[in-house]
């Protein structure tokens, strides 16, 4: 624990030695609140640890149940209705580009924001369940289960590990977990839930995986565990669209940071990109049973669905890249666009590009070279300023990383999306039926599924891809510092 809080106290100290004379118009004033946020970040790192340290006496029931009682008493005033009264009493701003605005069902509305003894329940079980590591079905697969329960060992160099990031779409993922449980293969497959969302419906959809061991990890510094205080929205923070000037006057605490636009944090955009960045490191480096691990891992979201044969597919993917392609950094299980047609003469072809953001996001794999440089990358990773944890990448992979990242990726794709409903869409969305669509065009072309081989039908021509815009949403230094900060923390 002395460690964990002098290790993050350590890099707010570096960071305001690196910064504080670069302040320009800001003065004293603007190196004591850049300070101060320094600290808060710190001290949240400090928190965490001691969450996690205590955690050891709590019996997870009678956490759920005294959360439960929480959830049921008085809830406090929206995030979005307190930066409304904040507006409202603030000088006019003008209005500079926005931002693309999150679907509802990022709302922060739909967060329950606990008493404070309820959030810190909260917080220690998921330290508690994210150190103890409990894998689901580890005694219906003993080859693959690490030994002692959890306690080390590793899943063996030839398996394939899914990493999912969860937020709160169950019918979504319930339907991915449809079609993981109908995929050849799959009891081969080790299984990480990664979620930012503590709800007895997403435990309960994860509780009945029976077709392959399944861990489930928490993201620590979620919007939930801490609703009134940075990562979440603190009512003293500066309102999105106040304008730095008005800020300063209104004297709100990130008055300092607002990002390229003009715009201050909201916590709701800010947290995909940290759990993103810490379910990396804390996958690679902290799950006990990936420790041995050797092959790739895919990542995936709540709201994307696979096909029957895409353990196969990988599986093949793998070897190619290995046998022809070793530059290949990343191996893609299929883009957004659609299929047209039948899958004849298409269903064994792997094409080769240069990795591109907005189509090769989607069932991305990589292996632990690849992840080692990329975390070498932290601190440009964490200080760019862009709230998408996919275009930041693609920003790395012009500015920070030894090359730009070169992708295998198959003209029929395995992986598909089930909602177009996601932070940067508007329509609502209907999974079951998207989903529907999927199991007929899979089903009418299931003779081409799982081809005995796979080669490369196209080499395109490559070279480094910039991202075309930034998307801002991420000025705040305590953005910056937390971020960093993950890769510190054991």
């Amino acid at each position: 624990l002395w460690r964990a809080a002098t290790w993050a106290r350590g890099a707010a100290a570096a960071a305001r030695a690196a910064g504080g004379s670069s302040g320009g118009g800001g003065g004293g004033g603007g190196r004591r609140r850049r300070e101060a946020l320094e600290d808060e970040a710190a001290d949240l790192q400090a928190q965490g640890a001691a969450a996690g340290a205590g955690a050891g006496g709590l019996r997870a029931g009678a956490v759920e149940r005294r959360a439960a009682e929480a959830a049921a008493g008085r809830h406090r005033g929206t995030a979005a209705g307190e930066r409304a009264a904040a507006a409202a009493a603030s000088p006019a701003a003008s209005s500079p580009p926005r931002r693309q605005h999150a679907s509802a069902s990022l709302a922060p509305q739909l967060v329950p924001v606990l008493p404070e003894n309820g959030t810190r329940s909260y917080r220690s079980l998921v330290y508690r369940l994210n150190f103890d590591q409990p894998l689901s079905n580890a005694g219906r697969f003993p080859v693959r289960a690490p030994g002692g329960g959890g306690a080390g060992g590793g899943v063996g160099a030839a398996d394939v590990v899914l990493v999912v990031q969860v937020h709160d779409r169950a019918e979504h993922l319930r339907l991915l977990l449809e079609s993981l449980r109908r995929a050849a293969g799959v009891e081969n497959v080790l299984l990480v839930l990664s979620h930012d969302l503590w709800a007895e419906e997403l435990n309960r959809l994860a509780a009945g995986v029976d077709f392959c061991p399944v861990l489930q990890v928490f993201f620590p510094f979620s919007i939930q565990l801490y609703p009134r205080e940075f990562p979440g929205h603190d009512p003293r923070d500066c309102p999105r669209d106040v304008g730095k000037a008005a800020a300063l006057r209104l004297g709100c605490i990130n008055a300092e940071y607002p990002d390229s636009f003009g715009h201050y944090r909201e916590a709701r955009f800010s947290q995909t990109k940290h759990h993103w960045w810490w379910k990396l490191h804390f996958v690679w480096e902290r799950v006990r049973a990936l420790r041995e691990h050797a092959g790739p891992v895919v990542f995936l979201e709540e709201d994307h669905y696979l096909a029957p044969d895409f353990y196969h597919v990988v599986k093949k993917l793998w070897a190619l890249r290995e046998r022809e392609c070793p530059e290949c950094q990343i191996v893609s299980l299929g883009t957004y666009s659609p299929v047209r047609g039948t899958f004849a003469g298409r269903a064994d072809k792997v094409e080769m590009k240069t990795w591109k953001s907005t189509e090769h996001n989607m069932g991305m794999a990589f292996g632990r070279d690849t992840y080692q440089k990329l975390i070498e990358c932290t601190d440009a990773f964490c200080t760019y300023d862009d709230y998408n944890w996919d275009w930041t990448l693609q920003h790395l992979t012009v500015s920070c990383l030894p090359k730009f990242w070169k992708v295998l990726v198959p003209e029929i794709p395995r992986i598909f999306h089930t909602g177009d409903c996601g932070m940067h869409h508007k329509k609502s969305c209907r999974p079951s039926t998207q989903s529907a669509k999927i199991d007929s065009l899979l089903n009418s072309n299931r003779q081409y599924l799982f081809p005995e081989a796979m080669s490369i039908s196209k080499r395109y021509s490559m070279a480094p891809l910039s991202p075309h815009v930034k998307n801002g949403g991420w000025g705040d230094i305590r953005d910056h510092e937390l971020c960093k900060s993950y890769r510190r923390l054991q």
